[in-house]
């Protein structure tokens, strides 16, 4: 087992403001489950684009933090270059059912830089590629908050070393990309049916009626999205594990990101 390199450090109140910003983005993707009657968070109710407003700010705030708290040339350099990898791999699976590449950069680039690194990782990604698929709208701050969760949660992953660590992060990438695409689905859920239908959200209703509900929408449309895309991350985790691994704990190795810095007079 080797130890983690830590290219981007969490202060405490960096950490508490990623927490803060999850917090919040959990009650942007969750909200169609616990609205009360009469709140005004409707499907067709403009309250409801409350959280499609706030969040970008948020989002904006959290990295600010992060940034505050310390980045350097080299994490710049090397967030740069795998965040170009991944968005580069995005269009890649434009109109394939469920086939998105990008998920195994942002697994192990979290895993082998921390999770500060992947939480950057998963934002800069996700917005670079939006970019350049021309992806923008609404729904890009729910996309950039769900992978930068991807590489944030992969870099709190335990210390394992060998075929262990594989299985682990296989496993993990498996698990990810799916409730990725089941909270986009969430986020989605409440604009995309009709009152009529039975997969329909219902403002106000109970929560377990409305969460049966949004079951049935996601199996009927997205299951044959979120199996493939798991399915395909888990296996290009794999496979690129152990060359990956090793150039990214080379190249960190190299870069000494917490190396520190003493001036010295000639």
């Amino acid at each position: 087992m080797r130890a983690r390199a830590v290219a981007v450090r969490l202060r405490p109140r960096s950490a508490l403001t990623v927490g803060l910003v999850s917090l919040a983005g959990l009650v942007a993707f969750g909200w169609p489950l616990f609205v009360a009657p009469g709140a005004g968070l409707t499907q067709a109710g403009p309250a409801s684009w409350l959280f499609v407003l706030l969040l970008p700010l948020l989002l904006l705030v959290a990295l600010a933090e992060i940034s505050e708290g310390g980045v350097d040339a080299k994490a710049v350099a090397l967030l740069g270059v795998l965040a170009a990898i991944g968005a580069a791999l995005r269009p890649i699976g434009t109109g394939v059912a469920g086939f998105e590449p990008m998920f195994f950069v942002l697994v192990h680039g979290g895993r082998v830089l921390g999770r500060g690194f992947g939480y950057l990782l998963g934002s800069v990604t996700m917005f670079a590629s939006a970019l350049l698929t021309a992806g923008v709208g609404p729904w890009l701050p729910f996309q950039m908050l769900g992978a930068a969760w991807v590489g944030f949660l992969a870099g709190c992953l335990p210390r394992l070393g060998g075929r262990g660590e594989v299985a682990m992060l296989a496993g993990y990438g498996a698990v990810a990309a799916f409730l990725y695409g089941s909270l986009q689905d969430l986020a989605l859920w409440p604009f995309a049916t009709g009152v009529s239908t039975s997969i329909a959200y219902v403002p106000g209703a109970a929560v377990t009626a409305n969460l049966g509900r949004f079951v049935a929408f996601d199996l009927a449309t997205s299951l044959g999205f979120d199996v493939p895309r798991a399915v395909t991350t888990a296996v290009l985790v794999a496979v690129t594990a152990r060359p990956v691994l090793l150039a990214l704990r080379r190249a960190a190795r190299r870069a000494a990101f917490e190396a520190p810095v003493d001036f010295r007079r000639p």
